[in-house]
């Protein structure tokens, strides 16, 4: 199954995006909340069979953020299911 982002609401402070998929049926959310040196990202998603597919969509969103506010710390809390899900091997390390 296909997944794309479909916004629901953006503004400078924060987004909320819609995981929709190929007939833009909701099957989750994500947001992103900023702050001055921080970027909060929290979503879930119902389908537990696009987990990677989840994190493929979520992983090049958070690094293109990244290149507008250079040197953010990212904080992120992803679900796919009721399983935690993340976005690199250092998040798995602590």
């Amino acid at each position: 199954m296909q997944i794309y982002f479909s916004p629901e609401v953006i503004t400078p402070h924060f987004q909320v995006l819609n995981v929709v998929d190929s007939t833009n049926k909701a099957v989750g959310n994500v947001a992103f909340l900023f702050d001055e040196k921080k970027l909060f990202v929290y979503g879930i998603l119902e389908e537990e069979g696009v987990g990677l597919d989840f994190k493929d969509l979520v992983t090049p969103y958070i690094k293109g953020m990244t290149k507008a506010k250079p040197g953010l710390d990212i904080f992120s809390c992803l679900y796919v299911g009721c399983k935690k899900i993340k976005l690199s091997e250092e998040e798995e390390e602590k």
